[in-house]
């Protein structure tokens, strides 16, 4: 049967249950899921921003994001303003420069795809409450990856229940299937039932996903091992290839990427890992800045050390062949 909209008969008892362990793992008061991280995110900016209002963004945040404050400042005619990225001197420059707005909304992601790097979460917050901002956080690449037990960037910091607003995604630690979600105060979720056009106006996320998604997360809540096994991967890939001579960028996470310059050389090194069994992503401009070219290795805690030690063998293998290393 088809599953339309969730205010004519779209919500079944799984959603609510979903929106319930959704809100209660990631330290907020309530969730609202949709089709996916994507339609969350761009849900968000045009239903809370008015004239008067003005979000602030991270230089390196998602597309998704960007889209959702391109599409608030046509519709709203809101305030836009964009800071360096992780530069809190900028940030709260432009904060100061907002004072004079109703509403200053910070929006940044947790962990930046292509970079693998985490947000300064604690000083984000901090500027928050000293310039009376909201902060919004997508965490669609560190739920089920950050802190203790994979409820993302806000445990990682010791900040759980700290964060306004939290969207995400359940297509990729969450089971790889589809949907997303933005958690918050009930006030919030209630409003964007009402006002958020991608809920009013998209089908509603399956049963069948919603489902798998609740059992994602009962099972990581039962497992927090495979945060561990996660971590360790992630260190232990990354110091393995720094000491075969790449040059992956630093950091504490699962997305590792290997910085190239050229396109050309990220495409090629990618086409010939995957002649040795490697799946390795390349991506170059528009997707990253021109100059800046790279692989973007990303590990799983299904992945054993046997596992690894083949990857690390075909790039050294593929590194040496053409002059990488």
């Amino acid at each position: 049967m088809p599953y339309p909209v969730r205010f004519i008969c779209g919500t079944f008892t799984i959603h609510r249950d979903l929106e319930a362990e959704l809100a209660r793992f990631v330290g907020c008061e309530s969730s609202l899921t949709y089709v996916s991280c994507w339609n969350a995110n761009e849900g968000l900016c045009p239903a809370i921003l008015g004239e008067q209002d003005i979000v602030i963004s991270d230089q390196l945040n998602h597309a998704s994001i960007i889209d959702s404050i391109r599409l608030a400042k046509t519709i709203t005619k809101c305030q836009t303003a964009v800071y360096k990225h992780s530069d809190m001197a900028d940030l709260a420059a432009k904060l100061k420069a907002a004072t004079g707005a109703r509403r200053r909304l910070i929006f940044t992601d947790g962990i930046f795809s292509m970079e693998g790097d985490i947000a300064r979460l604690p000083d984000i917050v901090a500027l928050a409450r000293q310039w009376d901002a909201v902060v919004a956080v997508d965490d669609s690449h560190a739920t089920g990856v950050l802190g203790n037990t994979g409820r993302g960037t806000a445990e990682h910091f010791g900040l759980l229940g700290q964060v306004d607003i939290i969207t995400s995604t359940l297509g990729k630690a969450l089971g790889g299937a589809a949907g997303g979600f933005t958690a918050g105060p009930a006030a919030l979720t209630d409003y964007l039932t009402q006002r958020s056009r991608p809920q009013l106006f998209s089908n509603a996320l399956p049963p069948t996903v919603a489902g798998s998604a609740l059992a994602a997360v009962k099972h990581l809540e039962r497992h927090p091992e495979l945060i561990t096994r996660l971590r360790e991967n992630a260190k232990y890939f990354r110091g393995q290839l720094s000491a075969l001579g790449f040059k992956p960028l630093p950091g504490d996470t699962p997305i590792v990427p290997v910085i190239l310059g050229e396109t050309a050389k990220a495409i090629q090194l990618s086409e010939l890992l995957l002649a040795e069994g490697v799946f390795v992503t390349g991506f170059g401009y528009p997707i990253v800045p021109q100059g800046h070219a790279r692989v973007r290795c990303q590990l799983s805690a299904a992945h054993t050390r046997d596992d690894l030690d083949f990857a690390l063998r075909a790039f050294r293998k593929v590194g040496r062949k053409i002059g990488l290393i």
